[in-house]
């Protein structure tokens, strides 16, 4: 397994053990918020293929790389292809600017990640 693969399976794992230890403190308003967020790209009057790019471009113009990681995964698992993707990677490009570069850096390598586990 490479190291790039490590880096993808080691946020996955890192961000469920932390969740979990979150949700375990057993805090009524940050059992909601995280209820809030997961009700949030649920289908509605946007598809969750839609809310999950949204999510994308916003992660991305807030710069958080976990947040990208998150959203490129959400993003092949409701439907959307590669095109779309860097499409919305285009607009979050648009609308943060050259600062968005590095993190831009981190989505392809992390799509190619996706890619070469047969996901995307």
């Amino acid at each position: 397994m490479s190291s790039k693969t490590n880096r993808l399976e080691q946020f996955r794992n890192q961000r469920q053990i932390m969740n979990e230890k979150i949700l375990d403190l057993n805090h009524l308003g940050v059992k909601r918020f995280f209820n809030l967020d997961s009700n949030t790209y649920k289908e509605g009057a946007l598809p969750a293929k839609t809310k999950e790019l949204l999510g994308l471009v916003a992660s991305a113009v807030l710069r958080c790389n976990d947040c990208i990681d998150y959203h490129l995964e959400q993003c092949v698992k409701t439907g959307s292809t590669k095109e779309e993707i860097i499409d919305a990677l285009n607009i979050a490009l648009v609308v943060g600017g050259s600062i968005f570069i590095p993190h831009m850096r981190h989505a392809i390598e992390t799509l190619e990640l996706l890619e070469n586990e047969g996901s995307l």
